[in-house]
């Protein structure tokens, strides 16, 4: 069977006896029915075991809503128009109205990015704000230590709104739903306590129930109050293709339900050699964004097996903090320990990826120096070709694969 994936602008092949080959792994397809603008409509309109946004609004209550800031992919220009018109139908006054960009530990927005995200619309009829870490209120802490520190101004509002997209996370088991307010406005204390716990196997994708970084932000979240969110699910274009509003946890689970109808994989087992990629450019630019892509595949290797990770990485590692941790480390656990005791956004991609090392040798398949790739404990290779080969010389002719050509999207959960 020949096996084909993206690096960079390219691709690649590597043959592969077809008896060896368990599955390929790619989403199903699926084409929406309505518009993006309807699906959304549709959502506020029959809310999820909620009432509808007029019964939660009245004049002269103060409105807070949040969403995702630059880094993620919810087009929340897409949805204000018609957030808005409910809120102005329920009595909601624009002065009343705040939208707050959730930057957990990011970097603030230029205005140009704000009037972006927010849409013209929405940008010129209420106010939109950077959330403010050093500006918080204080509510408690939860059960795992975590201390509930919000944004002033979403802890103040009478209403608050959650928006968000909905895709696998990678030790939250979901984005969306509670996630936009923990850690979306709070403080990078919170986010250093509740995230100090991806080390722990139930914090892994896909995984709600017994989550412990899921439940922990859902307790903090609850202690702060959601009146409502709006949630919808993207496909590979970045189109809204499902939407859901109304409780903060049941509509976030009807989200959650319909992304794995698209993109969660049943597999029988999982293989001796997984290989995957991105699907190429410009997913796989650095080894920061790749970074999913093999995070999602140690769910189909088998232990002591191989995953061969394809990538052009053209631009490095692609963010400094990851780098500096990786290159730092003198063995991979290091970083593991690294972040149970100092948890840091960038170093935890590294922890991530040491922990795929614990259990399976990564190749990358990459245009990084060959140095390089060992500095950072992966084996360097520049084709796929090569570095099947190279697997099958210490698996064994009989190795089993299951392939994975768009790895960032697809999830495999063992079934069998």
């Amino acid at each position: 069977m020949l096996l084909n994936f993206g690096i960079g602008k390219e691709t690649q092949q590597v043959e592969v006896r077809d008896d060896l080959v368990l599955d390929v792994l790619t989403a199903s397809e699926y084409e929406a029915k309505e518009s993006e603008e309807k699906l959304v409509m549709d959502a506020l309109s029959f809310p999820i075991d909620s009432p509808c946004l007029k019964d939660i609004v009245s004049p002269g209550k103060k409105i807070a809503i949040v969403s995702s800031d630059i880094t993620r992919p919810m087009p929340t220009w897409k949805v204000m128009p018609a957030l808005l018109d409910e809120l102005y139908a329920a009595g909601a006054a624009p002065s009343d109205i705040t939208l707050v960009l959730a930057l957990g530990s990011h970097r603030h927005h230029t205005e140009e990015e704000r009037r972006h995200l927010a849409g013209e619309r929405a940008f010129s009829e209420i106010r939109v704000i950077d959330s403010n870490p050093d500006d918080t209120v204080h509510l408690g802490t939860t059960r795992a230590g975590t201390p509930c520190d919000f944004d002033r101004n979403v802890a103040g509002a009478d209403v608050r709104i959650a928006l968000g997209n909905v895709e696998y996370h990678y030790f939250a088991g979901y984005s969306g739903g509670a996630k936009a307010m923990m850690p979306g406005v709070s403080t990078r204390s919170a986010i250093q306590m509740n995230h100090r716990m991806m080390v722990r196997d139930e914090a892994c994708a896909g995984r709600l129930e017994g989550n412990p970084i899921r439940e922990d932000i859902e307790e903090a979240a609850a202690m702060l109050g959601i009146d409502f969110i709006l949630n919808v699910v993207l496909d590979a274009h970045k189109n809204i293709i499902y939407a859901a509003a109304g409780d903060v946890t049941k509509a976030h689970r009807k989200a959650c339900a319909f992304l794995d109808t698209i993109y969660r994989k049943p597999i029988k087992e999982r293989a001796d050699i997984v290989i995957v990629s991105q699907g190429g450019a410009p997913k796989d630019l650095n080894l920061y964004q790749t970074q999913k892509a093999l995070d999602n595949a140690k769910h189909a290797v088998k232990d002591g097996g191989i995953v061969i990770l394809v990538g052009a990485c053209q631009e490095g590692l692609g963010e400094r903090t990851f780098e500096q941790w990786m290159l730092e480390a003198q063995k991979p656990h290091d970083l593991i320990d690294r972040v149970k005791a100092d948890f840091k956004l960038g170093g935890h991609k590294a922890a991530a990826i040491a922990m795929v090392l614990e259990h399976a040798d990564i190749y990358l398949v990459s245009h990084l120096e060959d140095d390089f790739v060992r500095k950072i404990f992966m084996k360097p290779f520049g084709t796929v070709s090569d570095a099947y080969k190279a697997a099958v010389s210490v698996l064994g002719p009989d190795a089993t694969v299951i392939a994975m050509p768009y790895g960032g999207s697809t999830l495999p959960i063992v079934t069998g």
